[in-house]
């Protein structure tokens, strides 16, 4: 399972929600967030996402990707009922265009992919709110930021049967709609 979407949209919440509910099955979950802090690459990604300039935005995307693939190699593969990847293919939406785009067909057609690919949407008025309660701002997660990331990723969710998920909404609604898969 994917879940995917803006900061702020809900997906690490989302994805904890669904780990609780998948253990208390007795279902065998790997939960990868990315960027991860259990590795160097996940580490320095992070790191750069609170600099500043065109080089940081190049490396935390660099560095990202390494995480991502770093995910897919050593976890994908592991006998579990569910793998549910967060931050995986739409962290291309991040990148200068045209880049997004041909980032995105490019790892998008090497890695493994799930039928339960879900697109967190959120506004980024309401982003940005959840975003200052979190009390640490990225680079990415501006008012001006996270709308042109949007847009952009709202569109490569054209590419592969995302289902888009309305997260402006409650918790527990968005929590819903992601259950019913393991139900």
């Amino acid at each position: 399972m994917i879940i995917d979407g803006l900061d702020g949209s809900g997906k690490s919440t989302q994805a904890q929600l669904l780990l609780k509910k998948l253990k208390k099955q007795h279902k065998t979950v790997c939960l990868r967030i990315h960027p991860e802090t259990d590795n160097w690459f996940g580490r320095k990604a992070r790191a750069f996402l609170f600099a500043k300039g065109k080089s940081a935005h190049f490396a935390s995307a660099l560095f990202y990707m390494l995480d991502v693939l770093r995910s897919i190699l050593l976890f994908s593969w592991r006998r579990v009922d569910y793998v549910v990847l967060v931050r995986y293919l739409m962290g291309t939406a991040y990148l200068p265009s045209p880049l997004d785009t041909v980032g995105y067909l490019f790892f998008s057609a090497l890695v493994p992919k799930s039928v339960y690919m879900y697109f967190l949407d959120v506004t980024p008025e309401v982003a940005v709110a959840r975003v200052k309660k979190r009390g640490e701002t990225e680079m990415f997660e501006t008012y001006a930021a996270l709308r042109k990331v949007r847009v952009k990723a709202l569109a490569l969710t054209r590419f592969d049967m995302w289902l888009i998920v309305d997260s402006n909404q409650d918790i527990d609604q968005v929590a819903g709609v992601l259950k019913k898969v393991v139900n």
